[in-house]
């Protein structure tokens, strides 16, 4: 259990690094705010068109009478919507980490070097093409795990009693994990740690994981403030994965206002 005391702490002093470094902070800003502009407009659109795409997909209930029709498609396009919106959800992070690859790696850089004893960083030789392709297939690989596990406690969730109680709490570890592995990725692929590894190191700590992870993804709910809580998650996932490695941290971190270079 006192893991996830310590899976928190590392969010709070994500937040605080940030905080301390305004520079990094305000580019690190910038990937979000196009991520959610993107996943706002995609959202409106099916608003406003989803019941026309249902009523599209399901010919066969044009003869239907009334009322089970409009009932049958209603409750489809609010199944639609509400599908979306958990999609949006488990793929925010990793869409943002992809458009802002980039910022949030120099970022992340920077908070290892900052709060390592011998202010040094682990980097990754490899171009950046190949960086860019190497998390854009393993946010593929994650995305396909965690719909699996949504579609699974989407059914779940018609079940008497479990499905409006236990379900939800599943539902909000499950994605506290997934944004966990997401945002530990960017440090731990810098330290050339597959995927498999990467969660076979969050499995064994999933009480860390979660007390990052779960208060981050109740925090997400609102886009908004994700967009505003990502770089200091990114410099807190650094922590994080420290962490898990055994890497010692410094006493002391000095403040510091440089730009982060893309």
């Amino acid at each position: 259990m006192r893991d996830l005391g310590v899976g928190f702490r590392h969010l709070l002093n994500g937040q605080r690094w940030v905080a301390r470094h305004g520079r990094q902070y305000g580019f690190g800003l910038l990937p979000g705010l196009i991520t959610l502009v993107l996943y706002v407009a995609v959202l409106v659109a099916l608003a406003v068109w989803g019941s026309d795409a249902v009523t599209w997909a399901t010919p066969f209930a044009d003869d239907w009478s009334s009322p089970w029709q409009g009932v049958f498609r209603g409750f489809l396009t609010v199944v639609l919507f509400a599908l979306a919106l958990l999609l949006a959800v488990l793929t925010f992070t990793a869409a943002t980490l992809l458009i802002g690859q980039p910022f949030y790696e120099s970022l992340s850089e920077r908070t290892d070097a900052d709060v390592s004893p011998d202010g040094t960083a682990p980097s990754s030789d490899r171009p950046m093409w190949r960086d860019l392709w190497i998390s854009a297939r393993d946010s593929l690989r994650i995305l396909v795990r965690a719909c699996v596990w949504g579609i699974l406690l989407f059914a779940l969730g018609f079940l008497p009693v479990v499905g409006q109680t236990v379900v939800p709490v599943l539902g909000f570890f499950v994605t506290g994990f997934f944004l966990t592995e997401e945002l530990t990725s960017v440090a731990l692929q810098r330290r050339d740690v597959d995927l498999r590894a990467r969660l076979a190191l969050l499995r064994s700590r999933k009480m860390l994981a979660w007390g990052f992870g779960v208060p981050l993804g109740l925090a997400f709910l609102v886009p908004v403030v994700a967009v505003f809580l990502m770089p200091g998650a990114v410099a807190g996932a650094t922590l994080l994965t420290r962490d898990l490695l055994g890497e010692p941290l410094a006493e002391e971190q000095p403040e510091s206002d440089e730009p982060v270079t893309a």
